[in-house]
């Protein structure tokens, strides 16, 4: 019941930046943390960035101090700043969510991807 849309992925050269969106719809309770993954064909998923509704915030070894994460006022949102770009950042991005639907159902949703490639 609860559905995130990404978007913002594309082309772009290395040392460029990209900007990524997703949003979440549909019924919940609470969103308790947001996050982006990524995964390359013939690779593992692996965890980008996450947030909490808190407002901490963790990221993948590979992307620290050149990406940013954040939430959206509204908290169903959630943005990555992609900076200073590499061609080993081409991947599929997903968005994930998770929290609980009502007081007792937890809930862990996935968007459909956006495509970010990154040339030499």
């Amino acid at each position: 019941q609860v559905q995130l849309v990404e978007s913002g992925g594309g082309l772009v050269q290395a040392g460029g930046s990209l900007s990524l969106s997703c949003a979440a719809s549909g019924i919940f309770y609470t969103i308790n943390g947001m996050g982006w993954y990524r995964q390359a064909p013939g690779k593992q998923r692996e965890l980008v960035a996450r947030v909490t509704s808190g407002g901490s915030t963790h990221y993948g070894d590979s992307v620290k101090g050149r990406f940013v994460i954040s939430r959206g006022d509204a908290k169903n949102t959630v943005y990555l700043q992609l900076n200073s770009l590499r061609p080993e950042d081409t991947g599929v991005y997903y968005c994930n969510a998770v929290g609980y639907s009502d007081f007792t159902r937890p809930f862990d949703s996935w968007g459909q991807g956006t495509q970010v490639t990154v040339s030499s």
